[in-house]
């Protein structure tokens, strides 16, 4: 998930969003016409641009038109920084409710309990626990991780090395993703509170994680991050991409070294190339979430919170909205659930 990668009608719906400054400052507006002035007015903010926010606004416009609110969608692309610069731009401009997928929870909780003070707040996609936010919508990271260890056992049932790829592990979703990922493999009991520090080996169950290898959502740094795992390893037994972008990148880091189907790749989330790569046997599987009910069931919860009406959260504030696996016998159904909500039917 990272630096805009758009392509078709993708493209087209992002080149429309960065030509009209007047919707935002990175932002597309949704729902409701202009003379609604009673709507509620809602922001969904993403942790970076990539094709997987693509079926987040999609649930985004669709909840937006459904409920009578006013919604835009904003893509920070730089960091920590943008993302807290389109936040306080919002909370200038006096939204009603923010949904924000924060980028490095740890240190962002005061500012977000700033923000949760001034308006209703939820985190989707990637959660800020200790924050004040009034709930997170998304999936359960951790059995997320330990199910893309379920696809890693199948891909290599015999054990050995294993390489991770990943933006940051600021976010909480990529550090419990990849400790799922490490206790499923390494035939542990299951514990979300476990952190393994990266840089060094971790070995277990016949596997050995040999490393895993931050890009910063830097699509260059990620492939060369790959390429560099194949040239010094060459019984490396899987590669593993994290964000979205990531197993696109492992497979050009794999075509490069004339590897493509030679060594298992497993992934998480469905652009397009992962899903190819998926049709011809180069990818064993991936680990899809539900961006589109991110988009949706966000706009749903804060207007419920803004206008005073039976809010949809549960009571311990974790809406979760589960993965699943998408193998090579899944992948004629995943598709074309993908086609009807984003109505290319």
């Amino acid at each position: 998930m990272n630096s805009l990668r758009l392509r078709g009608p993708a493209l087209a719906l992002g080149l429309l969003c960065v030509l009209l400054p007047s919707l935002g400052p990175v932002g597309c507006s949704s729902g409701s016409p202009p003379e609604a002035e009673a709507a509620p007015r809602i922001a969904f903010v993403t942790n970076n641009a990539s094709d997987f926010w693509v079926l987040a606004r999609k649930g985004v416009e669709d909840a937006a038109a459904a409920l009578g609110v006013n919604a835009s969608v904003h893509m920070p692309t730089g960091g920590v920084a943008d993302q807290k610069r389109v936040l306080e731009d919002l909370l200038v401009k006096g939204v009603d409710g923010i949904a924000v997928s924060p980028i490095d929870p740890g240190n962002q909780t005061e500012f977000l309990d700033t923000v949760a003070a001034r308006t209703a707040l939820v985190t989707h996609d990637s959660d800020a626990p200790d924050s004040a936010r009034r709930c997170f919508i998304g999936v359960d990271n951790y059995e997320a991780g330990w199910l893309c260890g379920d696809l890693i056992a199948e891909a290599l049932p015999e054990g050995g090395k294993v390489a991770i790829f990943v933006g940051r592990m600021e976010q909480d979703n990529a550090r419990r993703r990849r400790q799922g990922i490490i206790d499923r493999l390494t035939g542990r009991e299951r514990d979300p509170s476990r952190f393994d520090p990266p840089g060094s080996v971790i070995d277990g169950g016949g596997y050995s994680i040999i490393g895993t290898y931050t890009d910063q959502i830097d699509y260059a740094k990620a492939k060369a991050n790959a390429e560099d795992v194949l040239t010094r390893h060459s019984d490396i037994g899987v590669l593993v991409g994290l964000f979205g972008y990531n197993t696109p990148m492992i497979l050009e880091a794999l075509d490069g070294a004339g590897k493509r189907g030679r060594i298992p790749v497993v992934g998480f989330d469905e652009e397009e190339s992962t899903l190819v790569g998926i049709e011809d046997g180069a990818v064993h599987g991936t680990v899809v979430q539900n961006p589109y009910q991110y988009g949706y069931r966000s706009v749903e919860l804060l207007r419920a919170y803004a206008t005073g009406a039976d809010a949809v959260a549960p009571a311990d504030g974790f809406l979760n909205v589960p993965a699943r696996a998408v193998r090579q016998a899944d992948l004629e159904e995943f598709r074309a659930d993908l086609a009807k909500k984003l109505g290319r039917e």
